[in-house]
Formats: structure tokens, C-alpha cells, sequence
């Protein structure tokens, strides 16, 4: 017998972020049966959206499925009553950040505008307290270099500390989560280890293939493939500029090609984007419901995108304001770093250790 638990609350934060009408859904299964991407087996969307319109939280917070869902809005886009089952799974997914986050409190300012400032405030104050512990907290004299006003050795350490620390307080969460998967299977045992099953999936990850399936939302996988290759070459610049540092070979030149590899990479973000705010601005019957953690995810990530540019610009021109837009360009980095599994960015995480529990236990996309 199936045990209902209805959480009222969720019901109301639920169709409060989707905008969705869940219950006028009438489980007439149109959504599963355009899903591209559903398995054979206990489809989706359409079990989901009657635990929706039911409230139950304990079916849908750790649920494999709604991490299975690439987003693509065919289900959206061909349901008869418009309930948009598309944006019932991001508001799931959004609120899972906040349900798994640990501390508890980041979660809760990252997902209400109104937090927005203490969110800002905090990486200006540890940026600024560093400064100060090192002495910097002053415009340097002279051309510019931006070791004299936050000396690398100050950076780099900080800078690794904090990503270390984002990435333990993630592991936490994301622990919690698979356990929850595996709560909601307790019939299906999962088997080979984490790296054997990720080793599975590879493909998919590298290539983005399933989003190749989708026919509602083209250019999902450009902007998709764009942005996490340029995030993943940004983030492999910097542990080569943290060597070059360490070894007295930085600052780097223009011709380096480390350095044209960094530009390649703030050039496919950028375009990534762009592409990604185009669609929801000029596209909203396809892209769907567009929410305060969507835009704070894209534009958090465009200024650090058109910051990083500006300040490399300042750097070879010798601005004056070079120093006060590189601290502004720190605190986009540090709000990314410290805040990423807490925002949307969350996602590659939560959506990979899925894919990976799925494959333990056999659930296989089409």
C-alpha cells in the first residue's frame, strides 16, 4: 500500500517557483510518451507530477529521475493543459539545493533575492579581511601588478582553502543525496563502484549526447557544451597560473598559450551565455518559467565572464581603475567558488552523482 504523506508547505513553494498549476494535471501521460529520454520502465515525468499535485516531498527530494531530466521542455511544450511538467522538475531540483545544503543558511540566502546583499557582502568582507591581514588594503603606486595589491601567496592559498572547504561542505550534501536515492529504491541494489560507473557514463558527460534528443529546445547543447568546457578550461588556466606563480613565471604574457587557452575559454562562456539568456528572454514559450536562482546563476556568471576580460585589458593598458575592477572580478570568482553548491551551478554535481547512481542500478536513459 502506497503511504501518503502530503507536505502542504512544499505543495506552495513548489507551484510558487514553477508557476505551475499541478492540479489541473489529469495524468493523461502525454508528457512521458514525448519524452525523449524516459526510460521504458516507470517513465517520466508523469509519476512525478501526481506526487506534485499530491505534495509529497518524501517522493520527489532525492528522487533519481528528476536529476535524469536534461530540461528540454518537450513535455512543456506538448502538454494539453499546460502544466508544464518541465518546470515542476527545475523547481524540484531548486529546492533539493536548498533542502541538502549544509550550513543550512547558505541555502536560504541563496534562493531569496532578498539575502542578495548579505550573499555579496560576504566574499567582499573575507576578500577585504585578507587584504588587510597582508597588509595590501591600499591602491599600489606604479604600473600595474595585482601581486602588489593581493600578493599571491595571500591568493593561492586562500583561493585553494575556500575551494577545498565548498567542495567538503558539497560532498556532505551530496552524500546525503545519494542516500535518499537509495531510500527511495529499496528493492534495486546497486552494484560496481563510484568510478566504475562513472566510467560508464562518460560519454554522455563528455559529449552531452542526450540533449541531442531534444526537439522543443535546439540550442540547449551549445550553450550547455560552451559553458561547461569553458568553466572546466578556466578552472585548468588557473592551477597552471597557480604553477607559474609557485615556479617565478607569472605574470603571463599575451603569446603564452596558457593564456590564449584562458581567452578561448571567457569566449565560450561568453557565448554560452548569451545564448543561454537569449533563449529565456526571447524564447519563454520553449525555455519555460525563468526564476530568481536561474538569472542569479547566468548573470553571477557573466560578470565573472566580462570581468575577467575587462581585467586583463586593465592590466596591459595600465587603467587606473584596474585595481578596483580586479577586486570586483574576486569577489565574482569567491561568489561562484563559495556559493557553488548552493546555486544552480549545484546542478553538474547533483545531476553526475544521479547519472552514476542510475547506472549502479540499471536505469538507462533511451
Amino acid at each position: 500500500m502506497l503511504n501518503i504523506s502530503p507536505d502542504i508547505n512544499f505543495k506552495k513553494q513548489l507551484k510558487k517557483i514553477s508557476k505551475s498549476s499541478l492540479n489541473e494535471c489529469m495524468q493523461c501521460g502525454n508528457c512521458s510518451v514525448v519524452c525523449s529520454l524516459a526510460p521504458d520502465d516507470r517513465p517520466f515525468p508523469r509519476k512525478e507530477m501526481i506526487w506534485a499535485g499530491w505534495g509529497m516531498k518524501d517522493k520527489l527530494i532525492g528522487n533519481t529521475d528528476i536529476w535524469l531530466c536534461h530540461q528540454c521542455g518537450d513535455c512543456s511544450t506538448h502538454c494539453p493543459r499546460g502544466v508544464k511538467p518541465a518546470d515542476v522538475f527545475s523547481a524540484v531540483r531548486e529546492i533539493s539545493y536548498q533542502h541538502y545544503a549544509k550550513p543550512k543558511f547558505l541555502g536560504k540566502i541563496l534562493n531569496n533575492p532578498k539575502w542578495l546583499p548579505v550573499a555579496i557582502l560576504i566574499p567582499v568582507i573575507i576578500i577585504s579581511a585578507i587584504l588587510l591581514m597582508a597588509g595590501t588594503l591600499q591602491i599600489p603606486e606604479g604600473p600595474v601588478n595585482y601581486s602588489k595589491f593581493f600578493p599571491h601567496a595571500w591568493l593561492n592559498s586562500s583561493f585553494a582553502f575556500l575551494w577545498f572547504l565548498t567542495i567538503g561542505l558539497g560532498i556532505i550534501g551530496l552524500r546525503n543525496f545519494r542516500n535518499d536515492m537509495k531510500k527511495q529504491n529499496p528493492d534495486v541494489k546497486s552494484t560496481g563502484s563510484f568510478i566504475k560507473n562513472l566510467f560508464s557514463i562518460r560519454k554522455e558527460i563528455i559529449f552531452h549526447s542526450n540533449f541531442s534528443k531534444c526537439s522543443a529546445q535546439k540550442t540547449r547543447k551549445i550553450a550547455h557544451f560552451l559553458v561547461f568546457y569553458g568553466f572546466i578550461l578556466l578552472l585548468f588556466v588557473t592551477a597552471f597560473a597557480i604553477y607559474a606563480v609557485v615556479t617565478h613565471n607569472y605574470p603571463l604574457g599575451l603569446t603564452n598559450p596558457f593564456k590564449i587557452l584562458g581567452n578561448v575559454a571567457a569566449i565560450m562562456l561568453f557565448v554560452g551565455i548569451g545564448i543561454m539568456i537569449a533563449n529565456r528572454i526571447f524564447n519563454k514559450k520553449d525555455f519555460g518559467n525563468s526564476t530568481y536562482t536561474d538569472w542569479l546563476f547566468l548573470i553571477s556568471l557573466f560578470l565573472l565572464t566580462i570581468s575577467g576580460i575587462i581585467v586583463e585589458a586593465a592590466r596591459f593598458l595600465n587603467w587606473g581603475l584596474a585595481y578596483h575592477l580586479y577586486f570586483f572580478h574576486l569577489v565574482c570568482v569567491w561568489f561562484i567558488i563559495i556559493y557553488l553548491p548552493y546555486t544552480k551551478f549545484g546542478h553538474l554535481l547533483f545531476r553526475v552523482v544521479a547519472m552514476v547512481y542510475a547506472a549502479s542500478i540499471d536505469r538507462r536513459l533511451k
